[in-house]
């Protein structure tokens, strides 16, 4: 039989871990109800939380919609709706994918016709993820026992280690980014594309913060990110034209 990466076998197994997650959402919404109906907090307040979360959960949403689209041409539909709906990060997603692509001859866009190349992808995204999942019980309680000793000493060197921290998960994408920017020196000027992406998607995302803070309407940071990322992958479009 023919490898599809949009077997329906695939969607089938994908739908039962989806259907779990979506159990155990409602399993914990119908115990937070029952909650809060115990501690007599008004129905108002229960309502207007519900409506305010479903709301603001469409905005990362959009920038999952993004990334399963993304990756949907190289490794179907299943596989990366399975990644961004459960544990998946869309920026890590996208790399380890990309980068099991490269390794392999293939380029993101091109679709995966082997099922040992699928497999590999499909490990390499999985394990990197899951290390997070064992070191989070392990390590997070004494790291974050440290940071708030820091804070208790000095307030200002506790923010600037969190910073810090922030910037350095920053820094391991960014390398990403600029990889091939020194083809440059070789003729090949498409090293440009994902620093001028970058930049233009960072632009996208300053504007959305000085018109959130202008126009003092909150909505517009939530949906910074997605609309961001909208803009960067639209503007690929000519800059690839220009430059690749």
């Amino acid at each position: 039989m023919k490898f599809n990466v949009n077997s329906p076998i695939l969607f089938v197994m994908v739908g039962i871990l989806i259907l779990v997650v979506l159990a155990q959402s409602v399993f914990f919404l119908v115990r937070a109800l029952r909650r809060a109906k115990e501690i007599g907090m008004e129905k108002t307040v229960i309502k207007k939380t519900i409506s305010s979360s479903a709301v603001f959960t469409i905005a990362p949403a959009i920038a999952i919609l993004v990334g399963v689209i993304t990756l949907s041409k190289s490794l179907g539909v299943a596989l990366p709706w399975l990644r961004l709906s459960i544990i998946g990060s869309l920026t890590y997603e996208t790399v380890a994918a990309g980068t099991a692509l490269q390794e392999l001859g293939l380029g993101l866009g091109t679709q995966v016709a082997n099922p040992s190349d699928y497999v590999t992808v499909v490990f390499v995204m999985t394990t990197g993820i899951i290390i997070g999942l064992l070191l989070v019980p392990l390590i997070t309680k004494k790291i974050q026992g440290g940071m708030m000793k820091i804070e208790k000493i000095d307030k200002k060197w506790g923010e600037i280690f969190t910073n810090a921290m922030f910037l350095g998960m920053i820094s391991a994408f960014l390398g990403y980014v600029f990889c091939d920017v020194t083809n440059v020196f070789h003729g090949d000027t498409s090293g440009l594309i994902p620093v001028c992406v970058m930049i233009f998607s960072a632009i996208v995302m300053a504007c959305c913060g000085i018109l959130s803070k202008t126009l003092k309407q909150r909505w517009i940071t939530d949906y910074a990110l997605p609309f961001s990322l909208v803009c960067g992958m639209l503007s690929a479009i000519p800059l690839t034209a220009w430059l690749g």
